[in-house]
């Protein structure tokens, strides 16, 4: 789903498509603007709190009436290691990241009656377009920190994404599952 685009619409076809069930909601968005706080500006905190954060609360709203109805759902929220660790530069995404964390809490215990669990995953460096931007001598930082030595693979936390969307999850809600190879 683009963000960008209005969210309405997008849904209404969204649930056409899926004849009006939605069973599972993965909210992977995610974009940065990195720069020292003190020379951030007003927009660059926007348009990622909007994205991350906003955008989430936005589709799960939308999708949390169709799940109650059904009584039944599975929300998995990504969120960062920048979430629970913060990173220079990174005042923005690591609000959002930590952001979505209470999100999950709060949804869970909300709408746990109703047999819809909320939990999150927060990665850590893993081998994506957004870390093969990163410059040498800072992976090599990086690398240094993780107990593992190297950085995960995407599979790692679509793992842990299938796994909290499946029936073997069923008993677990409000939490925050780390796939970050040790590094904290």
């Amino acid at each position: 789903l683009d963000l960008s685009s209005d969210i309405e619409e997008s849904f209404k076809e969204i649930t056409q498509w899926s004849n009006g069930k939605i069973d599972i909601l993965i909210n992977n968005a995610g974009i940065t603007k990195d720069t020292l706080f003190i020379r951030m500006k007003q927009e660059d905190w926007d348009s990622v709190i909007n994205t991350n954060l906003t955008g989430t609360f936005r589709i799960t709203q939308a999708v949390v009436k169709l799940m109650i109805k059904q009584r039944f759902g599975r929300i998995i929220n990504i969120s960062s290691i920048i979430g629970f660790t913060g990173n220079v530069g990174q005042a923005n995404y690591a609000a959002t990241k930590a952001g979505l964390i209470g999100f999950t809490k709060s949804l869970a215990k909300e709408l746990a009656s109703r047999n819809i669990t909320v939990n999150a995953v927060a990665p850590g460096f893993i081998e994506t377009d957004m870390t093969a931007q990163l410059p040498a001598d800072i992976v090599e930082n990086y690398l240094k920190q993780i107990p593992l030595g190297r950085f995960g693979k995407p599979e790692d936390v679509a793992n842990v994404v299938l796994f909290l969307a499946s029936d073997m999850a069923s008993y677990i809600t409000g939490e925050t599952i780390h796939v970050n190879g040790g590094m904290f």
